[in-house]
C-alpha cells in the first residue's frame, strides 16, 4: 500500500557515523546524505540515492542531489560503486563510468543550482552479488561525506507469508523470462529486457502453459530462484471472466456470459490452490484482478450512447460483480497475495458521471460473494493504456482567454489532465466510501512515455485553449478513448516503487510489444474478435467522439508479439534509452 509497514525489514539497513555528515539508509535501500550541523566545514550538498526496483542481474535507482552552499552554473556529482555494478542506461543526467568510478553531469536544462535547489536523474546498472549503496559523494569535487562507522543490525524479516503495506517495497520484481527473450532478440531490446512484466492468465489453458509455454508454477518456481535471500514480487493478471471486455471485441475471451461457474471452479480455484502451496508463501505475489470489466457496467450500457449490446447482458446477470467478488475471496484468502483491482483510466472514468459511480460499482464487487473490501490492497490504473503519468504543460485549473482548459476539445469536461491526478483522487474517492484508509495505487507506465521528437518542450500557444492544449499535451493520440496499438507512443517511467504519495508503485503490467489487437480479422482459438478500434483506417464511433483510431497498421492478435510496436515503443520511449 502506500506506506512502508513498521514489520518490513528493509533490504539493506545501515547508520554510519560519518565526520562531517550523517549516511541513512532506510526501507527501499535508500541512501540520503544529510547535512551537517550548523558550523561544521559543509561540503555544500545533500544527496538522496535511491534503488527503485531490483532484479536477478540488475537494479534502477534515483538520485536527487541538493545544492546546500553557494548557487552553481553546472554540477558533476562523482561517486564509486563497492562491488560489479555497471550502468546500462540514464536519464536526465549524463553519466560515464571508468572501473567503479561514476560520473553523472548536468544536462543542458538542469545545470543551474541556486542555494537549496534540487537536480534529479535515474540510471539502469546491471551487477551481481551484492549492491551495497555508495558511501561517498562529491559535487563539483568537494566531498559531501566522509567514511563510514558501525552498523546497525537488521531488523527482523516479516513472517513468511504475511503481508506488508507495499509489496514492492525493498522487493525485487519478477522478471517473465519469456517475454524477455523476446524483448532481447528485438534490436535494441536489449536495453530493456530485463525489466519486470505482468504475468498474463488470460484463459484457462494458461494456468499449465500454452502450446509448451510456461504455466503458472513455472513462473512461481522460476520467481523463488530469482528471489534469493531477499524479496520478491511477481505480478499476475487475472483475466478472464465471463463475457470478457463487453465492449472491445480485441479481448473479448474464452467464457461466454452465463458461464460464472467454470470462471469459478476451472479458473479462479485452480490458480489459488497453486497459490496457497505453501511453497511460495515467501513470495509477495501481486493480482491485477479482471481489467476492463466493471467500469463498462457504468460507461456502456444502456441509455448511454456508448452502449453495447453485450454489455447491457452483463450488467443484467451481474456475473461481473460475481466473478470479481468471488476472485477477491479465494485469492485474498492466500495471505501472501496482494488483490489490486482495475480502475481504468482517466480518459475513461475521469468525467463526473463516471467518477463516482465507478467507485460504487468497485465496492459492489468488493463485497460480492462473501468477499470483503479488506480483500482489496490496492487499484491499478492504466492498465493496458496509454494515458500520460503527468501533463507538465497544463492543469486542470488554466484558463485562457477566459475560457477553462476543461472546455477544450481533448480534455472534453474531464477532471484530470493526466493518470497521476487520477490515481490520487480515485484513491481518496475510494477511500472515502469505506477502503482501508492505506489502499495503494499502481499505475501502468509500460507505454505511456510519449517521447520522441514529437514530445512538447513548453505549452502551447495561448490562441485559444485548443491551440494551448494540443500544443502542449504530452498524449498525442488523436482522442482519449483511442486504446490499440497507438501510433507514436512510448515506453513510459521505469518500474518503480513508491514514486509519489498514494501510488505503490509504477508497474509495466501490460508487456510491451504485445499487441492490444489485430488491424483485421485473424481466426483464433483464444475468443479473440476484430475490433474496429485497431484498423488504422477506421473512422470511429461515439466512445472515441467518431474519430479515427489512431491504431498501427500490421497488427497480431492480442497477446501476440508485434515487433513494429515494440520498436515504436523503443525509439519513442521517455525517459529516454
Amino acid at each position: 500500500m502506500s506506506r512502508t509497514s513498521t514489520t518490513q525489514s528493509p533490504p539493506r539497513r545501515r547508520t554510519a557515523l560519518l565526520a562531517a555528515s550523517t549516511l541513512l539508509l532506510t526501507a527501499g535501500a535508500t541512501a540520503t546524505v544529510l547535512s551537517p550541523s550548523a558550523g561544521a566545514a559543509a561540503p555544500g550538498c545533500t544527496v538522496d540515492y535511491k534503488v527503485t526496483n531490483e532484479w536477478s542481474s540488475g537494479f534502477g535507482a534515483n538520485v536527487t542531489v541538493t545544492n546546500t552552499g553557494d548557487p552553481v552554473s553546472g554540477w558533476t556529482l562523482e561517486w564509486s560503486f563497492g562491488g560489479n555494478q555497471q550502468v546500462t542506461q540514464h536519464w536526465n543526467a549524463g553519466i560515464t563510468q571508468s572501473g567503479a568510478a561514476v560520473t553523472a553531469k548536468n544536462v543542458s536544462w538542469n545545470g543551474s543550482l541556486a542555494t537549496g535547489a534540487s537536480a534529479s536523474f535515474g540510471f539502469n546498472a546491471s551487477h551481481s552479488g551484492t549492491n551495497a549503496v555508495p558511501a561517498v559523494f562529491k559535487l563539483n569535487g568537494v566531498t559531501c561525506n566522509g567514511g563510514t562507522g558501525p552498523t546497525d543490525p537488521p531488523t527482523d524479516p516479516p513472517p513468511v507469508g504475511s503481508r506488508v503495506d507495499n509489496p514492492y517495497a525493498g522487493a525485487k520484481v519478477y522478471v517473465n523470462p519469456e517475454w524477455s527473450a523476446k524483448a532481447a532478440a528485438e534490436p535494441g531490446g536489449t536495453k530493456v529486457s530485463d525489466q519486470p512484466t505482468g504475468v498474463w492468465l488470460d484463459r484457462i489453458a494458461a494456468i499449465e502453459g500454452v502450446n509448451g509455454g510456461m504455466g503458472l508454477r513455472d513462473h512461481l518456481d522460476e520467481a523463488l530462484r530469482q528471489k534469493g535471500s531477499g524479496e520478491l514480487a511477481i505480478q499476475l493478471v487475472i483475466y478472464n471472466l465471463p463475457g470478457r471486455d463487453c465492449a472491445a471485441l480485441a479481448s473479448n475471451g474464452e467464457l461466454g456470459p452465463t458461464e460464472i461457474g467454470r470462471y469459478k471452479t476451472e479458473y479462479i480455484d485452480p490458480i489459488a490452490q497453486i497459490l496457497a502451496d505453501p511453497k511460495y508463501a515467501g513470495l509477495r505475489i501481486v493480482t491485477t484482478v479482471e481489467i476492463d470489466s466493471l467500469p463498462n457496467l457504468v460507461t456502456n450500457v444502456t441509455p448511454r450512447p456508448t452502449a453495447t449490446p453485450n454489455c447491457d447482458v452483463m450488467k443484467a446477470n451481474g456475473n461481473y460483480v460475481k466473478g470479481v467478488g468471488y476472485a477477491l475471496a479465494k485469492l485474498g484468502a492466500v495471505k501472501n497475495v496482494y488483490n489490486y483491482v482495475d480502475a481504468g483510466h482517466h480518459g475513461w472514468l475521469g468525467w463526473d458521471d463516471n467518477f463516482g459511480a465507478s467507485a460504487q460499482i468497485f465496492k459492489q464487487a468488493a463485497t460480492a460473494e462473501g468477499s470483503t473490501v479488506a480483500n482489496v490492497h490496492g487499484f491499478i490504473v492504466n492498465t493496458a493504456n496509454y494515458s500520460a503519468l503527468k501533463e507538465d504543460h497544463f492543469t486542470i485549473n488554466d484558463t485562457v482567454n477566459g475560457q477553462s482548459v476543461r472546455t477544450s476539445k481533448w480534455v472534453d469536461w474531464n477532471r484530470y489532465t493526466d493518470e497521476l491526478s487520477y490515481a490520487q483522487a480515485m484513491r481518496n474517492e475510494l477511500v472515502r466510501i469505506g477502503f482501508d484508509s492505506k489502499l495503494g495505487m499502481l499505475i501502468d507506465t509500460s507505454r505511456n512515455g510519449w517521447g520522441g521528437t514529437a514530445r512538447p518542450t513548453g505549452p502551447g500557444a495561448t490562441t485559444s485553449v485548443d491551440t494551448y492544449v494540443d500544443g502542449g499535451r504530452y498524449d498525442r493520440r488523436i482522442h482519449l478513448g483511442n486504446w490499440c496499438n497507438q501510433a507514436g507512443a512510448g515506453l513510459g517511467e521505469r518500474p518503480q516503487a513508491a514514486p509519489e504519495p498514494g501510488i505503490d508503485a509504477y508497474v509495466w503490467m501490460k508487456p510491451p510489444g504485445e499487441s492490444d489487437g489485430s488491424s483485421k480479422a485473424i481466426p483464433n482459438d483464444e475468443g479473440k474478435g476484430f475490433d474496429r478500434m485497431c484498423d488504422p483506417t477506421y473512422t470511429g464511433n461515439p466512445r472515441n467522439n467518431n474519430n479515427m483510431s489512431g491504431a498501427l497498421p500490421d497488427a497480431p492478435v492480442a497477446g501476440h508479439w508485434f515487433s513494429a510496436q515494440f520498436q515504436e515503443l523503443l525509439k519513442n520511449a521517455h525517459p529516454a534509452l
